[in-house]
């Protein structure tokens, strides 16, 4: 992991002077690092809490390390500094228990004494307690205050310690943090002396850190193939979902779960709240990470999102965002479709079981909130909660004004992507019945299926074949074709009457842009490839406005349902998604570079220039497309489908696929390739626990029942 993400100087745009950290705690991680030795810049402690400093180490010889080196590693951050005077070599990394870790190597070149001196924030670190400092950060806008117990390999750094000329010295520092009230400060104290005066040399402790680090990631698929770009954003799709996991185990947030991410577009000011954050939990992300997620072998990741908003609901019982103190608003989300679709990798009925009264509240509260007595389309009343606001089909009946905050300019909607996400989750919860032995399983079959026929029937315009908002009162269609009217091909409800739909997509003087897919067609009056609205930066240059940017939120979907199309009518589209499974690819690397991974928010879809700041942004998904479509790797309640579009690669292997227990492999290569992985036979092959049950001379699709998975698993036990 380390080396193959390994990135150089990897920095924010609007702050290039702040340094990125890769490994992040469950609770403690770094919006940013200054370049000074320690940890100086913005630290985080379960959400944003901008605290300046934790600890630095101040010298006698300059004042300034810039210009340093640095080379960004997943798991740890290594700075290098030298000149005439001094050097410093220094390793850092935030522990998954919290501890901030830098391990300082100093060398004097000059002809005066180098003196090192540990400084900590204003009087937050006043109490010493043999070599420990400790201390706490007072949080005002949060129920927890911080507390800190720093250790030092040498205790003279508190004093000062003076290197002579020629002189060298190696200083490991680690400051251990947590809850004031709830952790412990022997427990902290004990965290960070492990570091500091464990024994462990500088270098066994960066060795035990990647290692640990690591050890995530061993329990995660393994894909590789002849394509470096896609090989590449696997990897870096494992370390978005490692990056961003979190496990406060306080207040509303007693279970693991995902951020969206731990950059913000709040204040920088120190210990100041003001602003939109990613560091909670938000109930519109939640089922994309659960897509990608649910391909981890430990299922606790997954599940846990899902226990916190049942044990912390909303009004009514809704699944809703979540901070540790407040139970917030809730968007749209298909919250109850990826708990079944997590269901059938990982098998764990006693979830299902457990889950299902409060998955059956988010039907009923849908229909409470946004139906009506019409049909069973779902009214959006707040353009923002679907999460792709300022969506231009709001302002149609309108003419687009100028001025789009103007509430009287704008029309409340029959949404197609909140009704799909409602006839989704309500599909998941019949299925879901049906694996508890719930005998409401055909109440919502038959729901879900009037669902379908109401987006259908109403939505769809057969003379521009697309799929259209609604008016909310009388039903008139929003003629603006946003990305989101793709989504009943995602959704699997379109047969060949619908055909037309696809080629929207394909169409370079609608979504098919030079950066792939913009939010709205670029036909639309109000289509702004960079994110004004009608000339006017509403939200600023970085703001969250759906009306031509590309997302990567809607291109997952967008490319699931593209991937679900082809396979549909003849792999037609093949070609297509492949070249748009790239484009997607390119957009995890700034300036398509593969030695710079990251990814954010949106990008201008003309350019692919990336408009937003938020790196290491989780609110797509990438991995599950890889398994079901590139691998062709799709599980089913009783049966097994392979069935991989042909992207045009000369071999691939998917392995360490685990579902319910059994380990699956997935390979291809093409005849009269020299593949560089030495065990591919040729032919498209599926393995389970070892054994060759499937194979094929080229790419095809093929169901196996589970049952006789089992049989064959029997088979070669006995």
């Amino acid at each position: 992991m380390n080396e193959q993400l390994h990135a150089g100087r990897k920095t924010l745009r609007t702050h290039p002077g702040a340094h990125l950290l890769g490994s992040t705690g469950a609770r403690l991680w770094a919006d940013y690092l200054d370049p000074v030795p320690g940890f100086t810049g913005r630290f985080d402690f379960i959400h944003k809490v901008n605290i300046p400093m934790l600890y630095r180490v101040e010298n006698s010889l300059i004042k300034s390390f810039e210009p340093c080196h640095t080379e960004w590693y997943p798991s740890y951050l290594l700075m290098t500094y030298t000149d005439y005077r001094l050097s410093l070599v220094e390793k850092k990394f935030i522990s998954w228990n919290d501890c901030a870790v830098s391990c300082q190597t100093w060398t004097n070149h000059s002809s005066e004494e180098l003196v090192l001196r540990l400084t900590t924030y204003g009087d937050a670190f006043q109490m010493r307690s043999g070599n420990h400092l400790q201390g706490e950060f007072q949080i005002p806008h949060y129920s927890f205050d911080v507390a800190g117990a720093i250790a030092v390999s040498d205790p003279a750094l508190y004093e000062e310690v003076r290197l002579q000329p020629g002189q060298s010295g190696t200083y490991i520092i680690a400051a251990s943090f947590g809850i004031s009230g709830q952790d412990a400060t022997s427990l902290l104290q004990a965290r960070a002396a492990a570091y500091a005066d464990g024994g462990w040399t500088a270098d066994q402790i960066i060795e035990k850190q990647c290692e640990e680090y690591q050890e995530w990631f061993e329990h995660t698929p393994v894909f590789t193939s002849n394509d470096a770009l896609l090989n590449k954003t696997w990897i870096y799709r494992w370390f978005l979902l490692r990056h961003n996991l979190s496990d406060p185990q306080y207040g509303n947030l007693t279970h693991p779960l995902f951020y969206e991410g731990r950059s913000h577009k709040k204040s920088k000011e120190p210990f100041s709240k003001g602003g939109w954050e990613f560091s909670k939990l938000i109930n519109l992300s939640v089922p994309l990470h659960l897509m990608d997620a649910r391909w981890h072998h430990d299922g606790r990741y997954s599940e846990g999102p899902l226990r916190n908003m049942a044990e912390s609901p909303g009004e009514g019982g809704q699944f809703s965002c979540l901070t540790v103190d407040t139970v917030m608003h809730a968007f749209a989300n298909f919250t109850c479709w990826a708990a079944y679709q997590l269901y059938l990798v990982q098998r764990n009925r006693d979830m299902i079981v457990e889950m299902l009264p409060a998955f059956k509240n988010q039907i009923a509260e849908a229909i409470r909130i946004h139906g009506t007595d019409q049909d069973q389309l779902m009214i959006e009343y707040k353009h923002t909660r679907t999460g792709k606001e300022y969506q231009p089909s709001y302002w149609y009946f309108h003419n687009f004004p100028k001025n789009p905050k103007d509430k009287e300019t704008y029309t409340h909607l029959k949404r197609v992507d909140r009704t799909v996400y409602h006839y989704l989750n309500t599909l998941a919860v019949a299925h879901m019945c049906e694996i508890a032995g719930d005998s409401e399983a055909e109440r919502y079959h038959q729901l879900a299926d009037g669902i379908k026929q109401d987006i259908l029937e109403k939505m769809w315009d057969e003379e521009t074949e697309f799929f259209y908002d609604l008016h909310y009162q009388t039903d008139q269609k929003a003629f603006v074709k946003n990305i989101v009217g793709f989504y009943p091909a995602w959704a699997q409800i379109i047969d060949d009457s619908y055909k037309g739909m696809i080629g929207h997509l394909l169409n370079e003087r609608e979504f098919n842009s030079k950066c792939p897919f913009p939010s709205v067609s670029m036909d639309c009056p109000a289509y702004s490839k960079d994110g004004g609205w009608m000339g006017h930066f509403v939200k600023g240059r970085n703001g969250c406005v759906w009306d031509g940017p590309t997302w990567p939120y809607t291109n997952s979907i967008a490319l699931d349902a593209l991937a679900k199309e082809s396979k549909r009518s003849g792999y037609q589209y093949d070609a297509f998604f492949a070249q748009s499974l790239r484009e997607y690819a390119f957009l995890h690397f700034m300036k398509r570079d593969l030695n710079q991974p990251g990814l954010v928010e949106h990008y201008n879809s003309a350019t692919g220039e990336p408009l937003s700041d938020e790196q290491e942004y989780n609110h797509s998904f990438f991995i599950d497309l890889m398994i079901t479509h590139v691998a062709g790797f799709t599980v089913e309640a009783d049966r097994i489908i392979m069935d991989p579009l042909d992207i045009d690669l000369d071999f691939f292997s998917l392995d360490r696929v685990k579902v319910a227990g059994s380990n699956y492999r997935i390979t291809y290569k093409k005849p009269n390739v020299q593949a560089s992985v030495s065990d591919l036979e040729e032919g498209y092959r599926l393995y389970v626990d070892g054994k060759l049950v499937f194979s094929h001379p080229t790419l095809c699709r093929a169901e196996i029942p589970l049952q006789e998975l089992e049989t064959m698993k029997g088979a070669i036990l006995s």
